[in-house]
């Protein structure tokens, strides 16, 4: 592993971790924009309704954990999804004070056209399978490092 000092411009841009994944970000989400678009979703609320299709029923405190998004942040997410007829926030069966997010009928239904998704990604990026794996398992160490998790090499 080289060390920070051996690069011969530290501040230069192209040499910034925070700009490549900056743009990465910006480029993937576009991808995402005419996928979901037809669905009635941005991509945060395309993440909101992955995490709701594989645990749901959640509260507003796991799925704002599970998707490390400050709950200020989530509570509009969810009100324009409960508009569109996709959740709905209840009450906790084991804790009033806790509310519920639940997938309406509707919301159930979607899931069969979200699973399109992936796979038009995985072409319109035009990358390996294996690859994009190996990226999202990068990635995700890069996370843990970020929030003071160092988790061994995979």
């Amino acid at each position: 592993m080289s060390d920070v000092g051996d690069i011969v411009d530290p501040l230069a841009l192209e040499n910034q971790v925070c700009f490549a994944l900056a743009v990465a970000s910006r480029s993937v989400i576009g991808l995402y924009r005419p996928l979901l678009e037809p669905m009635g979703l941005t991509h945060p609320q395309y993440l909101v309704m992955l995490a709701l299709w594989q645990y749901a029923p959640l509260s507003v405190k796991d799925l704002s954990r599970l998707l490390q998004l400050e709950p200020a942040t989530l509570s509009p997410l969810l009100k324009r999804l409960e508009t569109a007829g996709l959740v709905e926030r209840r009450r906790a069966s084991d804790d009033e004070r806790s509310l519920a997010i639940v997938l309406t009928g509707e919301g159930r239904a979607l899931r069969e056209q979200a699973e399109k998704v992936p796979v038009a990604i995985v072409e319109r990026l035009g990358m390996e399978l294996t690859e994009l794996r190996s990226l999202h398992q990068a990635l995700t160490r890069v996370i843990g490092a970020a929030n003071g998790v160092h988790l061994a090499a995979q």
